[in-house]
């Protein structure tokens, strides 16, 4: 792999700032943003005023505590636009979640946000690697979706050529990397293996193409897959973070010379850990729930937005900006499986560690008696024996017995015979 670190010279001045320089302008940005959601959106006003607290009450970072946190049910409560700050002549663009598992949530942006997400998109794509005149293949999903236009103009920002694909056609998008040769790839990690996986059916190298960084995000990935991507492609893997309701790709990104960790790009956005039962504040470095609170957003403001995403937060190393972890799960995509708690990331690790079974796997519930059972459908390799798979399958139930500390069935499965990604993938398949 290419050594991509950027130069010290091209990094914004806030990414070379003091602790305490950054932590005067969070306070004054806060102050703003929470003024801002009081002053102009009425359900924060009544939200505020609820839980008796007022924008005056802020007068150090610590005093966001006493603050009501804002969740997709009240985003959801004031469908479509109650929760905008500004008037709809100023609205330059809606997206929207998908509202599979409900009532869609609603973002919106100023000309100012969408300035502001495409510079923060191209400091992200700077940190993983990206150069001024790379080109830039991204496939995640365009539309309502921010991923894929939250990359495609991020790319521009920094001055990148956009090769903008979108999800879908996997033929066409290995046709595209072979013929038009891009630097960077922006994709789902899953939707990278069914990519990958089409390479091999064309007789493409992957360690051929030109490919020198990948940006992965939009769901949790392990380390053991950024070992099995980079192993595949000879290219850097870097995990990119962010959330519609927060502003989209680009709020947290892992920087190429460490890969330890994303950075909070906290002159915009101030983190926070909580207890995910009680929604207290836990010590540094605990695995916790993260809280986001946008502080230059104008559009939508959002105030102590719960993530669900279980991470923790450490201290900066390559920014001064504190980190998050690789994402371990949601708390909504917690499965309790006899009372032992797992994410389909602690899967993927053990599936990741058995030779013989490929990275294309799902976690099938079912109930059919009183108690909840989990099967593992996971695919063999190509190249791999049914007789070797099935015993490898064997081995991985009782990795997951040993390390988990749970008893599943594993099914292995024909090569293909797990549902493809075309964006973010279908993990939990519940059957009860």
């Amino acid at each position: 792999m290419q050594d991509r670190t950027p130069s010290p010279q091209d990094l914004d001045p806030i990414e070379r700032a003091s602790i305490p320089e950054l932590r005067e302008l969070q306070l004054s940005r806060l102050r703003w943003s929470v003024s801002h959601a009081y002053t102009h959106v009425p359900a924060y006003r009544a939200l505020f005023d609820e839980h008796g607290a007022h924008p005056g009450d802020l007068r150090s970072l610590d005093d966001l505590a006493k603050f009501p946190f804002t969740d997709k049910a009240v985003l959801r409560a004031h469908y479509p636009f109650g929760m905008f700050a500004e008037p709809r002549h100023r609205i330059a663009r809606l997206h929207a979640s998908s509202g599979t598992t409900g009532q869609p949530t609603v973002v919106g942006y100023t000309k100012g946000d969408l300035r502001t997400w495409a510079r923060l998109m191209a400091r992200s794509l700077r940190a993983a690697g990206g150069r001024r005149g790379d080109r830039v293949h991204v496939a995640y999903g365009y539309g309502l979706f921010t991923g894929g236009l939250g990359a495609h103009y991020g790319a521009e920002e920094l001055g990148c050529t956009v090769i903008p694909v979108s999800g879908g056609m996997t033929e066409r998008q290995v046709r595209l990397i072979t013929d038009f040769e891009p630097d960077v790839i922006m994709v789902t990690p899953s939707y990278m293996l069914a990519i990958l996986d089409e390479m091999r059916r064309q007789g493409v190298d992957p360690r051929s193409t030109t490919l020198q960084v990948g940006v992965f995000g939009a769901e949790p990935w392990t380390e053991d897959l950024r070992t099995e991507i980079e192993g595949q492609l000879d290219l850097h893997a870097i995990d990119i973070y962010g959330l519609s309701e927060v502003m989209g790709p680009g709020v947290a990104c892992e920087c190429v010379e460490t890969k330890d960790g994303l950075h909070v790009w906290e002159d915009h956005f101030y983190p926070e850990i909580i207890d995910p039962l009680t929604g207290s504040p836990v010590a540094g470095g605990t695995l916790g729930e993260l809280v986001l609170t946008s502080l230059t957003k104008e559009a939508m403001p959002v105030i102590r937005y719960r993530t669900r995403d279980l991470t923790r937060l450490l201290p900066g190393t390559a920014r001064p900006m504190r980190r998050i972890e690789k994402i371990a799960g949601r708390t909504d995509d917690m499965l309790i499986v006899r009372g032992v708690n797992l994410f389909p990331t602690h899967i993927e690790e053990l599936v990741l560690r058995t030779p013989a079974l490929a990275p294309h796997f799902q976690c099938v519930l079912t109930r059919p008696s009183r108690l909840d059972e989990l099967t593992v459908r996971v695919e063999r390799r190509s190249g791999v024996s049914p007789s070797a798979a099935e015993a490898a399958g064997a081995a991985l139930a009782g990795l997951i017995k040993e390390t988990i500390g749970v008893s599943v069935s594993v099914q292995v499965i024909e090569p293909d015979g797990v549902e493809r990604s075309l964006g973010k993938m279908r993990r939990i398949v519940d059957n009860r």
